[in-house]
């Protein structure tokens, strides 16, 4: 059982799957459309498959029930349980934000049911490197293209097969040529890179204890990654949450919230880290939604 805003989250095992009820600050349709995530699909209305740490997700919500189709409490509790961040109160974290920033109440009341993905390092790193330039429908047709030729299948929904993505041994072995014939172009050998990177954090370091700055530092040592990108892996595959990235649908609705005119992208964030401290990364959450939902010219 898990507590929000004073109420009880039952979660039970029913006809092998996995019900949750009395949820709060959960919308399933926020959470996979507001561009964190690229290993989904949309099945109908408030009904998703995910692929996520090699096990496949159909996930409905209605209303405040959410139902994990053919789970195990077991496999609840490893893997999805952390996975939709469910032991975190996002109504706090609401309350906090809005309590140093009334510009943001447009913004959290509209996309209240976001929550920040705890997703795998890997696949996190990889996909947003994929994603510059790319609209999001093409960068999850290259996720699924990658995870189709190199992955596990890992289930079938309505005659539609899904596949995990590929493990590190896997990746280490594939090329740049064979990274371009998956529609990756100049981001190849960014991909490759990337790769030869994790395979040496792996083994020999790792992440457990660095600070923002350091873990950011070190992210910007691979080709192909900027800020933006780093800020990305930092929060949605690192769970650092004062990451704030900045595209162009934050630039534009920071600016029109709060600096009225054209504003440097390293002032943005600066305000940012001073306005949102630790809670950072929901409020860019919130923000970009927002923003790219058509909220700002």
């Amino acid at each position: 059982m898990n507590l929000y805003n004073g109420d009880i989250m039952k979660v039970e095992h029913i006809n092998n799957d996995v019900v949750l009820t009395n949820v709060s600050d959960f919308n399933i349709q926020q959470i996979f459309e507001c561009g964190q995530c690229f290993h989904f699909e949309k099945l109908d209305n408030m009904e998703y498959v995910t692929v996520a740490f090699g096990r496949m997700l159909r996930i409905k919500q209605e209303n405040n029930k959410v139902i994990m189709f053919n789970t195990s409490e077991d496999e609840y509790n490893s893997i999805w349980r952390s996975y939709f961040d469910m032991d975190t109160d996002y109504g706090k974290i609401k309350r906090e934000l809005e309590s140093k920033c009334d510009e943001l109440k447009g913004a959290i009341n509209e996309k209240s049911g976001i929550r920040i993905l705890r997703q795998e390092f890997t696949e996190i790193l990889l996909s947003f490197i994929i994603s510059q330039n790319k609209q999001i429908p093409h960068i999850k047709q290259i996720v699924a293209a990658i995870s189709k030729e190199y992955g596990q299948l890992v289930g079938s929904v309505n005659g539609k097969e899904y596949y995990s993505f590929p493990s590190l041994d896997i990746l280490a072995n594939i090329s740049e040529d064979e990274f371009r014939k998956l529609k990756t172009g100049f981001r190849a050998p960014y991909l490759c890179d990337a790769v030869r990177y994790l395979k040496k954090w792996s083994e020999e370091e790792s992440f457990a204890g660095l600070t923002y700055e350091e873990a950011k530092e070190k992210l910007l040592q691979i080709k192909g990654v900027g800020d933006k990108v780093a800020n990305c892996v930092l929060l949605f595959g690192l769970g650092y949450t004062s990451a704030f990235p900045v595209d162009v649908w934050i630039k534009r609705i920071m600016e029109h919230l709060y600096f009225k005119k054209d504003t440097p992208k390293d002032k943005i964030v600066k305000f940012a880290d001073e306005r949102f401290g630790k809670y950072g990364g929901y409020a860019q959450q919130y923000l970009f939604y927002f923003a790219r939902d058509g909220k700002v010219d």
